[in-house]
């Protein structure tokens, strides 16, 4: 059994790795981590995880964890994993970080975006960024693992196909996104509180937000040159789920043909992406690792609008940190991941 640990396990996204590898076959939670409730049993946290996870909470302790751990999840907030993340750290077991210490290759793009020192960057070069669907053969055997962020996973594979294939014009890409209020983790804030979203819809870090240069790192590696996007996220009042629709001019001679093989060849054998006629709906993909993704093309316009979704705490999170563990240690993808959308939502 591979032996886990979880740095920050009652977030939402640390919960969610604790219930995900509770039912993984091939592995275990043997060190469940929380910097505000060490000492309680993560079943007093999340009641819904009575008689499924009942371990004692301990401190958010990196070298405790390393000692009885083979793979160690981060969930922590930007610019902890830097401090924690070491070279001897590597020498013991696999480190798969959710947050976003990692997943910028350049130093100075972290540090201007995030407003925070990065403090391991000589680690940078090691780190793979894990999106398993187009990184899969980078990741395997590696020991550090940079888990993409929630906006960026939607929007980079409902876009790849069109950037990698050349199909679209890359110099006016807009992702509109939206997301339920989990997103913004579970700590007490005025912005999250009902009665300030609910019956409402915002746009917030309109040009700013931290997941645009690891949007264009990721598409701009797709096109073999710079390129740069205009995205722009919303908050809705739902507790999960990330809907991505993305807006681009298709190339002069581009047909839906050229479109739908782009698609199929990059997605066409993948378990998690199911490549849909429909338009995709966030209640669909709830609480699954899946990537509902869609098209449509506006022949009037010439433009494409592609639209992808997920939850945002499984594929944007905690399903590919397991997805991401699973490649690395040589078990089945799926394993621990394959379930449906609850019904009725």
């Amino acid at each position: 059994m591979i032996k886990a640990a979880i740095l920050g396990s009652t977030g939402y996204a640390g919960a969610e790795l604790v219930k995900i590898l509770s039912m993984h076959p091939d592995a275990e939670v043997v060190y469940p981590a929380s910097h505000s409730y060490a000492g309680k049993r993560f079943s007093d946290i999340y009641p819904g995880m009575r008689g499924i996870c009942d371990l004692v909470l301990q401190e958010d302790d990196i070298d405790k964890a390393a000692e009885c751990a083979d793979v160690i999840f981060l969930a922590l907030p930007a610019g902890l994993a830097s401090k924690l993340v070491t070279e001897k750290l590597l020498e013991k077991c696999v480190v798969i970080d959710l947050g976003a210490d990692y997943r910028l290759h350049d130093k100075a793009v972290y540090e201007k975006w995030y407003k925070t020192e990065h403090h391991s960057p000589a680690l940078l070069n090691e780190a793979v960024y894990g999106l398993p669907e187009i990184h899969r053969d980078a990741i395997k055997g590696k020991r550090l693992i940079a888990n993409p962020g929630c906006y960026t996973t939607c929007s980079i594979m409902t876009l790849y196909p069109l950037v990698k294939n050349g199909l679209i014009d890359t110099g006016n890409i807009i992702i509109d996104a939206k997301s339920g209020t989990s997103g913004a983790g579970r700590g007490e804030k005025l912005g999250s509180l009902f009665c300030e979203v609910n019956e409402s819809i915002k746009p917030y870090g309109v040009t700013t937000h931290r997941h645009t240069p690891e949007i264009e790192q990721e598409l701009s590696e797709a096109a073999g040159k710079s390129l740069m996007v205009e995205f722009t996220p919303h908050l809705v009042p739902m507790n999960r789920g990330i809907l991505s629709v993305c807006y681009a001019r298709l190339k002069d001679g581009v047909s839906e043909s050229d479109v739908k093989n782009a698609y199929e060849e990059a997605y066409g054998n993948e378990k998690f992406v199911r490549l849909i006629d429909a338009l995709p709906e966030t209640r669909y993909v709830k609480g699954t690792n899946l990537v509902d993704i869609s098209y449509r093309i506006n022949e009037r316009t010439g433009n494409i609008v592609a639209m992808g979704a997920i939850d945002n705490l499984v594929k944007g999170a905690a399903g590919q940190a397991v997805q991401n563990m699973n490649i690395v240690f040589g078990c089945d993808e799926a394993a621990g991941l394959s379930c449906g959308a609850a019904m009725p939502l």
